[in-house]
């Protein structure tokens, strides 16, 4: 399932192509005709992401609202286009201007709605670190619970938009032993693991990847400081997917087991802090 800064990437790339101009929307799967129909030839006002939901304003007070789910996807062309654009795959949705094409494919949620129902999406999701300064509220509701930090994590109403590979990452990079329950959470662990994600998150909106390995963060925070491009070959991690391998910090072996429906994946010796 795509994280939160998959939806925020997609969102800055939907403003900035569509942004202030009328666009015509269409279903060309026919699932979304009625819906596309309500937005058509309205001015696209604002797109913005809360957590994995993307929200897209139009004129008129209506809102497209998507949750991609396990294999939606939503490609937005970065470049002007001439001519007609085919249609390849199972496009749910479509939105196109005479210079940009945007298509959606295969989202759990595709609807038009109400201001007050957005509003309503919102209350429901925990802060953002993409969005929000404060986790004070996620916080909150973490020192409370009985419940495993690794499990917490996953909870969209307690922290939005950080999934499986954050999860393990953040974890292991703060030594923390996932299976800590949250209210015997330090509240400077806490601390540190928020402001992780607040740094890290915006790396992977910068680069459409998740960028968590030390080496990776310095050279992408470097580069982007300098106005450089990013140029990363493959994605590496710290103990994400990497079952069975040694720990790149200790050298014991990676364990994996079902944590919130996703395979939680830590070292036990490095993450012993709680």
């Amino acid at each position: 399932m795509p994280e939160g800064h998959t939806l925020h990437r997609i969102a800055r790339d939907l403003h900035g192509a569509f942004a202030g101009t009328p666009v015509e929307v269409s279903s060309p799967q026919g699932r979304f005709g009625a819906g596309a129909a309500l937005l058509s030839e309205h001015v696209l006002l604002e797109a913005r992401a809360h957590g994995k939901h993307l929200f897209i304003e139009f004129a008129g007070e209506r809102i497209l609202h998507v949750h991609l789910g396990l294999i939606g996807t939503f490609t937005i062309d970065a470049a002007e286009y001439v001519g007609e654009r085919p249609v390849i795959g199972q496009v749910r949705c479509r939105i196109t201007t005479g210079r940009h094409v945007a298509d959606l494919r295969g989202p759990m949620t595709c609807a038009v709605i109400t201001p007050e129902e957005e509003a309503a999406v919102h209350a429901k999701l925990g802060p953002d670190p993409l969005r929000d300064e404060d986790g004070g509220a996620a916080w909150e509701r973490i020192h409370r619970s009985r419940k495993s930090v690794a499990a917490l994590l996953m909870e969209q109403d307690v922290l939005a938009g950080v999934g499986n590979v954050y999860r393990c990452e953040v974890l292991f990079r703060h030594r923390i032993n996932p299976a800590t329950p949250g209210e015997r959470l330090k509240r400077t662990s806490w601390e540190l693991v928020w402001a992780d994600l607040r740094r890290l998150l915006p790396l992977g909106v910068a680069t459409s990847r998740i960028v968590t390995v030390s080496e990776e963060v310095a050279e992408v925070e470097s580069a982007l400081a300098k106005g450089e491009g990013v140029h990363l070959t493959e994605r590496t991690s710290y103990v994400y997917k990497r079952t069975g391998r040694e720990c790149r910090r200790c050298g014991s072996i990676v364990r994996a087991k079902d944590v919130a429906g996703r395979t939680l994946y830590w070292c036990g010796n490095c993450q012993r802090r709680s």
